[in-house]
Protein backbone atom coordinates (compact mmCIF):
# COMPACT_ATOMS: atom_id res chain seq x y z
CA UNK A 1 0.00 0.00 0.00
CA UNK A 2 1.18 3.33 -0.93
CA UNK A 3 0.35 6.30 1.33
CA UNK A 4 0.93 9.77 0.91
CA UNK A 5 1.07 12.40 4.05
CA UNK A 6 0.07 15.79 3.18
CA UNK A 7 1.14 18.50 5.46
CA UNK A 8 4.01 16.69 6.72
CA UNK A 9 5.28 20.03 9.37
CA UNK A 10 2.27 20.42 10.92
CA UNK A 11 1.29 19.26 14.53
CA UNK A 12 -0.54 15.77 13.20
CA UNK A 13 1.59 15.58 10.07
CA UNK A 14 4.43 15.21 12.19
CA UNK A 15 3.02 12.48 14.77
CA UNK A 16 1.85 10.70 11.48
CA UNK A 17 5.39 10.98 10.39
CA UNK A 18 6.70 9.27 13.14
CA UNK A 19 4.65 6.41 13.41
CA UNK A 20 4.62 5.67 10.01
CA UNK A 21 7.95 5.15 10.10
CA UNK A 22 8.22 3.60 13.44
CA UNK A 23 10.15 -0.26 13.48
CA UNK A 24 6.69 -1.12 15.02
CA UNK A 25 4.30 0.64 11.57
CA UNK A 26 2.29 -1.64 9.89
CA UNK A 27 3.79 -3.62 7.13
CA UNK A 28 3.71 -3.29 3.65
CA UNK A 29 3.14 -0.06 3.40
CA UNK A 30 5.19 2.70 1.41
CA UNK A 31 5.41 6.20 2.56
CA UNK A 32 5.82 9.45 1.24
CA UNK A 33 5.72 12.42 2.71
CA UNK A 34 5.14 15.81 1.86
CA UNK A 35 5.09 19.36 3.29
CA UNK A 36 4.08 22.37 1.21
CA UNK A 37 6.73 23.79 -0.23
CA UNK A 38 7.02 19.80 -1.71
CA UNK A 39 2.99 19.87 -2.61
CA UNK A 40 1.38 22.99 -2.07
CA UNK A 41 -2.42 21.72 -2.63
CA UNK A 42 -3.13 25.30 -3.95
CA UNK A 43 -0.81 24.36 -6.66
CA UNK A 44 -3.50 22.07 -8.56
CA UNK A 45 -0.80 21.13 -11.22
CA UNK A 46 1.91 20.03 -8.89
CA UNK A 47 -0.80 18.04 -7.20
CA UNK A 48 -1.67 16.35 -10.21
CA UNK A 49 1.73 15.31 -10.77
CA UNK A 50 2.70 14.25 -7.15
CA UNK A 51 -0.28 12.21 -8.31
CA UNK A 52 0.79 11.18 -11.58
CA UNK A 53 4.66 10.35 -10.02
CA UNK A 54 3.83 8.21 -6.80
CA UNK A 55 -0.04 6.55 -7.68
CA UNK A 56 -1.07 6.53 -3.98
CA UNK A 57 -3.34 3.99 -2.49
CA UNK A 58 -4.13 6.34 0.61
CA UNK A 59 -3.44 9.95 0.68
CA UNK A 60 -4.09 11.22 4.40
CA UNK A 61 -4.58 15.16 4.16
CA UNK A 62 -3.22 16.84 7.61
CA UNK A 63 -2.69 19.96 5.67
CA UNK A 64 -5.38 22.74 6.74
CA UNK A 65 -5.43 26.74 7.20
CA UNK A 66 -6.17 26.63 11.07
CA UNK A 67 -5.51 30.00 12.32
CA UNK A 68 -9.29 30.37 13.48
CA UNK A 69 -9.34 34.38 14.35
CA UNK A 70 -6.92 35.50 11.20
CA UNK A 71 -9.29 33.74 8.74
CA UNK A 72 -11.83 36.25 9.72
CA UNK A 73 -9.38 39.16 7.74
CA UNK A 74 -8.51 36.68 5.09
CA UNK A 75 -11.80 34.65 4.44
CA UNK A 76 -10.09 34.00 0.59
CA UNK A 77 -7.18 32.55 2.08
CA UNK A 78 -8.32 30.16 4.15
CA UNK A 79 -11.05 29.36 1.20
CA UNK A 80 -8.20 28.17 -0.78
CA UNK A 81 -6.68 26.05 1.13
CA UNK A 82 -9.91 24.30 3.23
CA UNK A 83 -12.41 24.19 0.37
CA UNK A 84 -11.08 24.54 -3.15
CA UNK A 85 -7.63 22.57 -3.01
CA UNK A 86 -9.81 20.14 -1.02
CA UNK A 87 -11.99 20.21 -3.17
CA UNK A 88 -9.63 19.55 -6.46
CA UNK A 89 -7.60 16.81 -3.87
CA UNK A 90 -10.81 14.81 -3.87
CA UNK A 91 -10.99 14.93 -7.30
CA UNK A 92 -7.62 13.73 -7.96
CA UNK A 93 -8.40 11.15 -5.83
CA UNK A 94 -11.53 10.21 -7.41
CA UNK A 95 -9.12 10.18 -10.88
CA UNK A 96 -6.65 8.02 -9.43
CA UNK A 97 -8.61 5.79 -7.66
CA UNK A 98 -7.22 7.03 -4.03
CA UNK A 99 -8.66 6.91 -0.67
CA UNK A 100 -8.71 10.45 0.78
CA UNK A 101 -8.21 10.79 4.65
CA UNK A 102 -8.94 13.90 4.90
CA UNK A 103 -9.24 15.75 8.81
CA UNK A 104 -12.01 18.34 9.90
CA UNK A 105 -13.09 19.84 12.87
CA UNK A 106 -15.03 20.54 15.72
CA UNK A 107 -16.18 23.97 14.52
CA UNK A 108 -18.21 22.81 11.62
CA UNK A 109 -20.78 22.62 14.48
CA UNK A 110 -22.59 25.97 16.47
CA UNK A 111 -22.13 24.55 19.79
CA UNK A 112 -25.28 24.91 20.80
CA UNK A 113 -25.35 20.75 21.85
CA UNK A 114 -25.82 19.84 25.54
CA UNK A 115 -24.41 16.58 24.57
CA UNK A 116 -21.21 15.19 22.40
CA UNK A 117 -22.15 15.66 18.61
CA UNK A 118 -22.75 12.88 16.76
CA UNK A 119 -21.40 12.36 13.08
CA UNK A 120 -25.14 12.55 12.08
CA UNK A 121 -25.63 15.92 13.55
CA UNK A 122 -26.29 19.45 11.40
CA UNK A 123 -23.40 21.47 10.89
CA UNK A 124 -24.08 25.07 11.25
CA UNK A 125 -20.61 26.73 11.70
CA UNK A 126 -20.19 30.20 12.95
CA UNK A 127 -16.56 31.02 12.12
CA UNK A 128 -15.02 31.60 8.56
CA UNK A 129 -12.90 29.00 9.42
CA UNK A 130 -15.31 26.76 10.27
CA UNK A 131 -17.57 27.96 7.48
CA UNK A 132 -14.15 26.78 4.68
CA UNK A 133 -14.08 23.27 6.38
CA UNK A 134 -17.66 22.09 6.12
CA UNK A 135 -17.10 23.43 2.56
CA UNK A 136 -14.29 21.02 1.83
CA UNK A 137 -15.85 17.87 3.96
CA UNK A 138 -19.02 18.88 1.71
CA UNK A 139 -16.92 19.11 -1.43
CA UNK A 140 -15.21 15.73 -0.83
CA UNK A 141 -18.65 13.44 -0.13
CA UNK A 142 -20.12 15.26 -3.10
CA UNK A 143 -16.70 14.59 -5.52
CA UNK A 144 -17.74 10.62 -5.33
CA UNK A 145 -13.71 9.85 -4.46
CA UNK A 146 -13.52 6.53 -1.83
CA UNK A 147 -13.45 8.82 1.88
CA UNK A 148 -12.75 9.56 5.40
CA UNK A 149 -13.60 12.59 6.92
CA UNK A 150 -12.59 12.53 10.28
CA UNK A 151 -13.36 15.39 12.21
CA UNK A 152 -11.08 16.05 15.63
CA UNK A 153 -10.99 19.12 18.58
CA UNK A 154 -8.28 20.61 20.79
CA UNK A 155 -5.95 18.89 19.26
CA UNK A 156 -2.47 19.00 21.58
CA UNK A 157 1.28 17.67 21.53
CA UNK A 158 4.77 18.32 21.74
CA UNK A 159 4.73 19.74 18.03
CA UNK A 160 3.89 22.99 16.76
CA UNK A 161 1.94 25.60 18.17
CA UNK A 162 -1.17 24.33 20.51
CA UNK A 163 -3.29 25.45 24.41
CA UNK A 164 -1.08 22.83 25.80
CA UNK A 165 2.12 24.53 24.50
CA UNK A 166 1.18 27.76 25.18
CA UNK A 167 0.07 27.44 28.47
CA UNK A 168 3.13 26.26 29.76
CA UNK A 169 4.65 29.84 27.93
CA UNK A 170 2.44 31.61 30.02
CA UNK A 171 3.38 29.68 32.62
CA UNK A 172 6.84 30.88 32.93
CA UNK A 173 6.04 34.34 31.64
CA UNK A 174 3.54 35.10 34.65
CA UNK A 175 2.14 34.41 37.70
CA UNK A 176 -1.72 34.80 37.28
CA UNK A 177 -3.01 33.51 33.99
CA UNK A 178 -6.71 33.73 33.31
CA UNK A 179 -8.62 31.19 31.19
CA UNK A 180 -11.84 30.88 29.39
CA UNK A 181 -14.57 28.31 31.50
CA UNK A 182 -17.85 28.55 29.51
CA UNK A 183 -16.31 26.89 26.44
CA UNK A 184 -16.26 23.23 26.41
CA UNK A 185 -14.69 20.53 24.24
CA UNK A 186 -12.84 17.39 23.82
CA UNK A 187 -9.05 17.29 23.89
CA UNK A 188 -7.37 15.31 21.80
CA UNK A 189 -3.69 14.29 21.97
CA UNK A 190 -2.18 14.44 18.41
CA UNK A 191 -0.16 10.81 18.48
CA UNK A 192 -3.49 9.13 19.62
CA UNK A 193 -5.30 11.23 16.29
CA UNK A 194 -2.87 9.74 14.75
CA UNK A 195 -3.00 6.27 15.76
CA UNK A 196 -6.35 6.06 15.33
CA UNK A 197 -5.69 7.59 10.89
CA UNK A 198 -3.09 4.54 10.92
CA UNK A 199 -5.68 2.07 12.38
CA UNK A 200 -7.64 2.73 9.32
CA UNK A 201 -5.51 1.62 7.15
CA UNK A 202 -5.91 -2.33 7.26
CA UNK A 203 -9.58 -2.13 6.70
CA UNK A 204 -9.08 0.28 3.94
CA UNK A 205 -6.18 -2.38 2.22
CA UNK A 206 -9.04 -4.79 2.41
CA UNK A 207 -11.22 -2.57 0.90
CA UNK A 208 -13.58 -3.26 3.70
CA UNK A 209 -13.96 0.07 5.18
CA UNK A 210 -16.97 2.27 5.95
CA UNK A 211 -16.50 5.28 3.59
CA UNK A 212 -17.88 8.54 5.50
CA UNK A 213 -17.52 10.95 8.44
CA UNK A 214 -16.18 9.64 11.60
CA UNK A 215 -15.86 11.64 14.67
CA UNK A 216 -12.11 10.90 16.92
CA UNK A 217 -11.62 12.94 19.88
CA UNK A 218 -11.20 12.50 23.80
CA UNK A 219 -13.41 11.10 25.86
CA UNK A 220 -14.11 13.21 28.64
CA UNK A 221 -15.88 17.21 28.10
CA UNK A 222 -14.19 19.75 29.65
CA UNK A 223 -13.52 23.56 29.48
CA UNK A 224 -10.79 25.31 28.57
CA UNK A 225 -9.74 26.22 32.34
CA UNK A 226 -10.35 22.93 33.77
CA UNK A 227 -7.67 21.63 31.03
CA UNK A 228 -5.50 24.65 31.78
CA UNK A 229 -5.92 23.15 35.53
CA UNK A 230 -4.90 19.86 34.34
CA UNK A 231 -1.68 20.69 32.38
CA UNK A 232 -0.34 22.78 35.04
CA UNK A 233 -1.12 19.96 37.54
CA UNK A 234 1.21 17.97 35.91
CA UNK A 235 3.67 20.41 35.02
CA UNK A 236 4.05 20.61 38.96
CA UNK A 237 4.61 17.09 39.03
CA UNK A 238 8.13 17.44 36.94
CA UNK A 239 9.36 20.90 38.56
CA UNK A 240 8.10 23.10 35.17
CA UNK A 241 7.42 26.38 36.28
CA UNK A 242 3.24 27.09 36.87
CA UNK A 243 1.64 30.18 37.63
CA UNK A 244 0.70 30.90 41.18
CA UNK A 245 -3.26 31.62 40.09
CA UNK A 246 -5.60 30.99 37.34
CA UNK A 247 -9.14 32.37 37.02
CA UNK A 248 -12.35 31.35 35.39
CA UNK A 249 -12.43 34.46 32.25
CA UNK A 250 -16.28 34.12 30.67
CA UNK A 251 -16.52 34.09 26.72
CA UNK A 252 -17.79 37.57 26.59
CA UNK A 253 -14.98 38.80 29.16
CA UNK A 254 -12.39 37.51 26.03
CA UNK A 255 -13.48 38.84 23.07
CA UNK A 256 -11.64 37.01 20.03
CA UNK A 257 -12.00 37.78 16.07
CA UNK A 258 -13.72 34.50 15.55
CA UNK A 259 -16.62 33.31 17.87
CA UNK A 260 -16.24 30.02 19.41
CA UNK A 261 -18.56 26.89 20.13
CA UNK A 262 -19.60 27.27 23.32
CA UNK A 263 -19.74 23.21 23.42
CA UNK A 264 -18.25 21.27 20.23
CA UNK A 265 -17.74 18.46 22.33
CA UNK A 266 -17.11 15.33 20.10
CA UNK A 267 -18.46 11.83 20.79
CA UNK A 268 -15.56 8.84 18.95
CA UNK A 269 -18.36 6.28 19.38
CA UNK A 270 -18.92 5.29 15.93
CA UNK A 271 -15.16 5.66 14.98
CA UNK A 272 -14.60 3.60 18.33
CA UNK A 273 -17.08 0.75 17.52
CA UNK A 274 -15.89 0.74 13.44
CA UNK A 275 -12.11 0.68 13.77
CA UNK A 276 -11.51 -0.83 17.36
CA UNK A 277 -10.19 2.22 18.39
CA UNK A 278 -10.40 3.98 22.29
CA UNK A 279 -10.76 7.80 21.98
CA UNK A 280 -7.84 9.66 22.83
CA UNK A 281 -6.94 9.25 26.91
CA UNK A 282 -5.59 13.16 26.62
CA UNK A 283 -4.75 12.69 30.35
CA UNK A 284 -2.31 10.20 29.32
CA UNK A 285 -1.17 12.48 26.38
CA UNK A 286 -0.95 15.58 28.93
CA UNK A 287 1.60 14.03 30.74
CA UNK A 288 3.35 11.93 27.81
CA UNK A 289 3.76 15.27 26.09
CA UNK A 290 5.45 17.19 29.08
CA UNK A 291 7.54 14.17 29.58
CA UNK A 292 8.85 14.52 25.78
CA UNK A 293 9.09 18.47 26.10
CA UNK A 294 11.13 17.68 29.64
CA UNK A 295 13.65 15.16 27.36
CA UNK A 296 13.83 18.31 24.34
CA UNK A 297 15.12 21.29 26.96
CA UNK A 298 17.34 18.63 28.66
CA UNK A 299 18.81 18.00 25.14
CA UNK A 300 19.15 21.49 24.85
Amino acid sequence: MKVIVLGRNGQLGQCLSEQLLAPQAPLGIEVQLFSRDECDLTNFQQVRRTFAQHKPDVVINAAAYTAVDKAESEPAIADMLNHQAVKNLAGVCGEFDSVLVHISTDYVFDGASDAPYVESAETDPQSVYGKTKMLGERAICKSGCKHLIIRSAWIFSEHGANFLKTMLRLGRERNHVSVVNDQLGTPTYAQDLANAIIKTLPRIARNECPWGIYHYAGGTVISWYEFAHEIFAAATTRDMQTPQEISALSTAEYPTAAPRPACSALSTTLFSQTFGVQASDWHKGIQTTLAKISDQQADQ
